[in-house]
């Protein structure tokens, strides 16, 4: 199995959760390692959330 060569998330979302979570600054000053681990797991919820009512928005108009 090959490694995938991009993320999953784009780095403009990954800027634009960590600044409605309140850790842009963090990740400006120190990069994304020195965000705390449950920052991270939210981060993630975050973009699954927005990911999955994204769909839902989709499927309402193919409707």
């Amino acid at each position: 199995m090959g490694r995938r060569n991009r993320g999953l998330m784009s780095e403009a979302l990954k800027y634009e959760l960590a600044k409605e979570m309140g850790v842009l600054d963090i990740v400006q000053r120190e990069g994304w390692g020195s965000v705390p681990s449950r920052y991270c797991g939210n981060l993630v919820k975050l973009a699954i959330e927005r990911a999955e009512r994204s769909l839902q928005t989709e499927n309402l108009f193919r409707s």
